[in-house]
C-alpha cells in the first residue's frame, strides 16, 4: 500500500540519518575489528584455496599412541576450549546457575537464561509504559566458549551465521552479565562471529569461502583446540606409525614438534592466538586457516602494534602475552645464551598440562629454579616467608591485575617483574625500523627489517586511523603508492573507489569500485558504494538493485540492510520498503528506530 505524502517525508526525514551510520567500505570495511576487545580481521573472509580438513585428522587419532598426553590436555582449558549444548546439557554446566534476569538500564532491554526441554536459551525483550512486551527474540544457545576461568560465553547460530549471545558467565560476580562490548550497545543477538574470532577458541572451524560469518554444516571439525592446532596436520604422522615408520627423538619430519622448533617459530604458533597488537592484517590471499605451525606466523598475518613513548607507555591488558613477555628481564637476559637455552612460551608453559590454582605456585617455581636459585631472590626472607605459599615467585614477580578490556577478568604480567610499578625497559622505546618507523612488527622474522607488504600496511594503517587520526598521512601515502604499484588489488581499488567517493569525485570512484569488483566480486561494501553513488546521481533504481546484492553478500549487517529501506523509499516503492522493514524487524527485533518506521508505513 502507498504511503500518503506526509507520511512518505517523515520516514525520509528518519531514513536520511542512516546515511550517518553507514559503515565505511573499501579498504576500511575489509580490516575493521570485529568488536572493541574481539579479534581484528572480522570480515576476512576463507581463502577459497584452504581445504578444510587438509591433513587434519583431530585430536582422538592422536591418542590413540599418545593417550597419557591426550588424557591430560583434555583437562587444560585449551583441550576444553569450547563444547556443544545440544543434545544435552554438559555436566559442568550444571555447576553454576541457568535461571537469570538482567536489566540494562542504558539499552532499556531486559536480557534472560533459561532451561526448557534439556536446552539451553537466552532472550531478550522490552516492556512499554505499562509493562506489555514490545519485543521478545529467543535463541537457543548451540556453544560455550570456555571453561570458567574467568567465565563463559554463548554462541547461537542461525542460516548458517553464528552469533554471539547478550549475556556472559562471569565467575568473579557469579552471575551472568553483559556480554563484552554489550555495555556501550545493544548488539543483541546479531553479533556475528567471524572466523578471526571463533579461530582461537575452537580446533577447526568450517568457515564459508566468499562470506562474511557464515559457516558450513558442520560448522567445526573438531570444536576444542586440539593436538593439531600446535603440531600442524596430523594424517602424515598417523599414516608414517601406521605402517611402523620410526624416528630419533626430535627428526620426524611427518608432524611438528614445537620442542624442537627454533625459538621463534615455536613462539609464533602462541602468538597466533595470544598476542592481538593493535592491528592484526591478513597477507593478501590469507585467512587463518592457512597457518601451519613450524612455519613463520608472519607467511599469513602480521600483527602490528603502535609505538610506546615513555609519555604513554604500553598497556599491559588483554591478550598482550608475548609482547609483555619480551619486555621482561628474564626473556631479554636469555638471548645472550645459546639457542636452546633461550626463553620462549613453552619454557615455562607445557601446553599439556595445566597446574589447578593450588598447583601453580610449585609448579611455576620449579620452572623458575630452572634458571635461578634460592638465593637469587633479594627480597627480605621474612617477605618471602609471609607470602601464600612461601617463597611463591609468581605471586610476587607475575601478580594479577583487573582486566581493562573484559571487565570482572583477571591477566597476569607476563613482564615478570622486579617489583610491583617497574617501569618498561628501554627496549620497549626501540623496536621500529628505519623501513618502518610508525610501527612496531611484532611478528617479524628475527633479524629482517622488510616491513611487512604495502597492502597489507594499508589496511593496517585503515585500521589505526580511526581511532588515531596520526596515522592518516600513513594511510594516505600508502594508498597513493600502491596506486601505481599494484593497481590489480582488489582492496586498493576499493580504497581508491571510497577516497574518491569521499571527495566527492563519482565518475572516479565508479571507474575504482568497478574495477575492485571485477577482481573481487564478494565485496559488499563495495556494492554499498556503487548504491551511494548511484543514489547521489539520481538513478533510484539502480541503488537499490546494487544495495539488495550488498545484503545478499552481507545478511545480518543492520546498517546494510537500513540502507536498502532507505534506497527503497527513494525509488518510490513503498510496498517492497514496507516488506523490507518487516523482514528486518524479524533479523532485528531490538531496532526501536525501525520499529517507528515501520508504524509510519502503516498508517495509511
Amino acid at each position: 500500500m502507498q504511503l500518503q505524502t506526509m507520511q512518505l517525508q517523515a520516514m525520509q526525514l528518519q531514513a536520511m540519518q542512516l546515511q550517518a551510520m553507514q559503515l565505511q567500505p573499501g579498504a576500511e570495511r575489509a580490516s575493521a575489528r570485529a568488536g572493541p576487545q574481539s579479534n581484528p580481521q572480522s570480515s576476512a573472509r576463507a581463502s577459497p584455496a584452504a581445504k578444510q580438513n587438509d591433513g587434519y585428522v583431530g585430536s582422538e587419532a592422536c591418542s590413540r599412541c599418545h593417550a597419557e598426553i591426550y588424557n591430560h590436555f583434555e583437562r587444560t582449558s585449551m583441550g576444553r576450549s569450547m563444547v556443544s549444548v545440544a543434545p544435552a546439557l554438559p555436566e559442568f554446566l550444571r555447576t553454576i546457575p541457568l535461571s537469570a534476569s538482567v536489566y540494562d538500564q542504558q539499552s532499556d532491554r531486559h536480557l534472560e537464561v533459561h532451561t526448557e526441554n534439556g536446552k539451553l536459551y537466552q532472550s531478550e525483550y522490552q516492556l512499554d509504559a505499562v509493562g506489555h512486551e514490545v519485543f521478545r527474540d529467543t535463541h537457543a544457545i548451540e556453544w560455550i566458549v570456555g571453561t570458567n576461568a574467568n567465565g563463559l560465553g554463548a554462541l547461537t547460530q542461525h542460516d548458517g551465521y553464528i552469533f554471539e549471545a547478550p549475556l556472559s558467565f562471569f565467575k568473579q560476580t557469579g552471575a551472568w552479565e553483559l556480554s563484552p562490548g554489550y555495555q556501550r550497545k545493544d548488539l543483541a543477538f546479531n553479533r556475528a562471529i567471524p572466523p578471526g574470532c571463533i579461530f582461537c577458541h575452537s580446533g577447526r572451524p568450517n568457515p564459508a569461502a566468499g562470506t562474511l560469518g557464515k559457516y558450513q554444516s558442520p560448522a567445526f571439525t573438531q570444536l576444542s583446540v586440539g593436538c593439531e592446532n600446535c603440531h600442524g596436520p596430523g594424517s602424515a604422522h598417523v599414516h608414517a606409525m601406521g605402517m611402523g615408520d620410526s624416528y630419533a627423538k626430535g627428526k620426524d619430519p611427518t608432524i611438528v614438534n614445537p620442542q624442537h622448533l627454533a625459538g621463534h617459530l615455536s613462539d609464533d604458533i602462541c602468538m597466533s592466538c595470544h598476542q592481538t597488537g593493535d592491528a592484526r592484517v591478513f597477507q593478501s590471499g590469507k585467512s587463518y586457516l592457512d597457518f601451519r605451525p613450524g612455519q613463520p606466523l608472519d607467511r599469513v598475518m602480521a600483527i602490528l602494534m603502535v609505538p610506546p613513548t615513555r609519555d604513554n607507555p604500553p598497556r599491559e591488558d588483554h591478550v598482550e602475552h608475548y609482547y609483555s613477555m619480551i619486555m621482561s628481564k628474564c626473556y631479554r637476559s636469555s638471548l645472550r645464551q645459546p639457542a636452546e637455552k633461550q626463553m620462549r612460551c613453552i619454557t615455562c608453559h607445557d601446553p599439556h598440562i595445566e597446574p589447578t590454582s593450588e598447583e601453580a605456585p610449585a609448579f611455576f617455581d620449579s620452572k623458575c629454579m630452572s634458571c635461578h636459585t634460592a638465593q637469587s631472590c633479594k627480597a627480605p626472607a621474612q617477605a618471602r616467608a609471609s607470602t601464600a605459599p612461601a617463597d611463591d615467585c609468581i605471586g610476587c614477580h607475575m601478580q594479577k591485575r583487573k582486566g581493562v578490556a573484559i571487565s570482572h577478568t583477571t591477566n597476569t604480567n607476563h613482564r615478570i617483574v622486579a617489583h610491583p610499578g617497574e617501569p618498561f625497559p628501554d627496549a620497549a622505546y626501540e623496536m621500529t625500523t628505519t623501513a618502518l618507523p610508525d610501527l612496531i612488527y611484532l611478528d617479524a622474522v628475527p633479524g629482517d627489517t622488510t616491513p611487512p607488504p604495502a597492502v597489507t600496511l594499508l589496511q593496517a594503517y585503515s585500521q589505526l586511523k580511526e581511532e588515531s587520526p596520526a596515522y592518516l598521512p600513513s594511510y594516505l601515502k600508502t594508498l597513493h603508492e600502491l596506486e601505481t604499484t599494484e593497481p590489480k588489488n582488489a582492496i586498493v581499488q576499493a580504497a581508491l573507489g571510497h577516497k574518491a567517493l569521499t571527495d566527492g569525485q563519482l565518475e572516479d570512484a565508479t571507474q575504482h569500485l568497478q574495477e575492485s569488483l571485477r577482481i573481487d566480486p564478494v565485496q559488499p561494501a563495495v556494492y554499498a558504494d556503487l548504491s551511494n553513488i548511484a543514489d547521489q546521481k539520481g538513478n533510484a533504481s539502480e541503488a537499490v538493485a546494487l544495495q539488495q546484492k550488498a545484503v545478499t553478500l552481507d545478511p545480518f549487517n543492520s546498517l546494510l540492510r537500513k540502507t536498502l529501506v532507505l534506497r527503497l523509499i527513494s525509488a518510490k516503492q513503498y510496498e517492497l520498503a514496507e516488506t523490507t522493514m518487516e523482514k528486518y524487524l524479524q533479523d532485528f527485533p531490538e531496532d526501536d528506530f525501525m520499529r517507528k518506521m515501520l508504524a509510519i508505513a502503516r498508517q495509511n
